[in-house]
């Protein structure tokens, strides 16, 4: 494997063992970690701001739907583009720009005149989003430079990715509660005044001292390869297999396969195939996509089933799902230290699953009054999600060269977006099609097609017939949880079993040091 020319903040000063990471380096990964929260708050920062911000903008229904998806669709789109520009210009200054177009686009944001303004701000916030999300990756590549350390540090990076989002939700409810909306957005900016502050002190700058020329022809068929594929997949579980939406996938399939055959056949790629063939590269993106699969798939029916089936307020529900993410905090350092005593990885990451398979067995068995089941579920799902995530990232990165880890970061964040587009179309169709076919042929034609619709069809019926229809409805929602549950726990044994088969022989290598561990 090539090794790295990049440049490491020296250790020894501090204490530390040479080529093992001191003070400066974990205070370095603190410092790293307020990017990486924010980013993955921004996922789910505007559910409870958004009445706030209709009242104030009132943006049309076209409008609201893009001031929610062009962040996500923005930042999916441009992170293959950004992990490889990291790796050509240096990921500490991509990451510092990333952060100074992420504060000003916050500020922007906050103080939107208009639905168009806001629309933009979280266009410019994807941007930088999908700057600091490989960034971030890559430098803890560059810094713990020690199997040990870099496990440690990539399970904390694990776990905050994963509980931001769920963090991301009850911030806004709490903001919008006691400011105006704007403030959702403020939050942001002394992190990142933070990071511009220290940055350029703490964090080594690393790139490739051979990079090739800029492959711009790559950047559009990229956007065109991932955007109209996620588009088309998070609007299947809600409006159906739509022509619009399976020509939106199909058209999304043919510019990859246009990008693949530009990969292999240009001199200089955005993504070089041979980092595909890497030490475990490809087994992990195929791993990290069903892993975000799952969680994303387990996620839109828990959300709903706090809300809709139990009937809690949104920030009570947001409140509640705050609960799971408790445990998260404990999978990544257990993770480590189980890799550290010597569990082969394959075996860990394949318990991983097997932990996810277990949180799906609990929701299958979930029934209209369930708080309780229903969240030990879901922190089970979390705690093997955080297991996976971080052992496979560890894996990948350290099968990458080190002057590719930007595009490597990149690949597993794609993946990544792609599972959970494809978790919320394939689990939640299975979902929507167990409801409409437990919902009787007599119940209005609106509540036969989502729970969302046969909640508002009962508030306007008298009485009785309200609360029957209600309960109906909440039945069917259950039942069709459980059977995607059932189908989820199949597939994460599946899962299970491949990893165990395709990673028990493959260990994290040491580049620096020139050994195997």
């Amino acid at each position: 494997m090539t090794n790295s020319t990049s440049t490491i903040t020296s250790v020894g000063a501090d204490g530390a063992a040479p080529g093992r990471a001191g003070r400066r380096e974990w205070t370095a990964l603190g410092v790293l970690m307020l990017p990486l929260l924010l980013v993955s708050m921004d996922v789910s920062v505007l559910y409870f701001a958004t009445p706030a911000i209709a009242a104030d903008l009132h943006p049309s229904g076209t409008q609201q739907l893009w001031v929610f998806d062009i962040y996500g669709f923005v930042l999916a789109g441009l992170l293959m583009t950004m992990g490889s520009l990291g790796d050509r210009i240096g990921r500490r200054k991509l990451l510092l720009m990333g952060a100074a177009a992420f504060g000003g686009a916050s500020l922007l944001a906050a103080y939107a005149d208009s639905a168009e303004t806001l629309i933009a701000a979280r266009a410019i916030l994807g941007i930088g989003g999908a700057t600091l999300m490989p960034s971030t990756m890559a430098l803890l590549r560059t810094m713990f430079t020690d199997p040990g350390q870099r496990a440690k540090a990539i399970g904390l990076w694990s776990g905050v990715m994963t509980g931001g989002i769920a963090l991301g939700s009850v911030m806004s409810g709490i903001l919008v509660e006691h400011f105006w909306w704007g403030s959702v957005f403020l939050v942001n900016l002394p992190a990142m005044a933070l990071l511009l502050l220290l940055g350029p002190v703490l964090l080594p700058e690393s790139k490739d001292p051979n990079p090739g020329r800029f492959d711009w022809l790559s950047v559009p068929l990229s956007m065109a390869a991932v955007l109209p594929v996620i588009y088309g997949l998070k609007e299947i579980p809600s409006e159906g297999w739509h022509p619009l939406y399976v020509v939106s996938v199909t058209v999304g399939l043919l510019f990859t396969a246009l990008f693949v055959h530009r990969q292999r056949t240009s001199a200089s790629p955005l993504i070089p195939p041979a980092l595909l063939k890497g030490h475990g590269f490809a087994p992990a993106l195929v791993l990290n996509l069903v892993a975000a699969l799952a969680m994303m798939g387990s996620a839109i029916f828990t959300t709903q089933y706090l809300q809709s089936v139990l009937g809690k307020s949104p920030l009570s529900a947001a409140l509640w799902s705050l609960l799971p993410s408790v445990f998260i905090g404990f999978a990544g350092p257990v993770t480590a230290q189980l890799i550290q005593r010597g569990v082969n990885r394959g075996y860990v990451v394949a318990g991983g699953f097997a932990a996810m398979a277990a949180g799906y067995s609990m929701l299958a068995l979930v029934g209209t009054d369930s708080l309780w089941l229903a969240l030990a579920g879901a922190g089970v799902l979390a705690c093997g999600m955080v297991a996976i995530v971080s052992q496979l990232t560890d894996l990948a990165l350290s099968g990458a060269p080190v002057e590719r880890a930007g595009t490597a970061s990149s690949l597993l964040e794609t993946s990544a977006e792609f599972g959970g587009a494809l978790g919320m179309a394939v689990l939640g169709s299975i979902g929507t099609a167990i409801y409409r076919h437990e919902m009787p042929a007599g119940a209005p034609a609106g509540a036969r097609e989502t729970l969302g619709d046969a909640l508002a069809t009962a508030a306007r019926l008298p009485g009785a017939a309200g609360q029957s229809l209600l309960a109906t409805a909440r039945e069917a929602f259950t039942t069709g949880m459980q059977g995607a549950a059932i189908a989820g726990a199949a597939l994460l044994v599946l899962a299970a079993v491949g990893a165990a088969l395709s990673l028990r022989t493959i260990e994290v290598r040491d580049d620096e040091q020139g050994t195997q561990k």
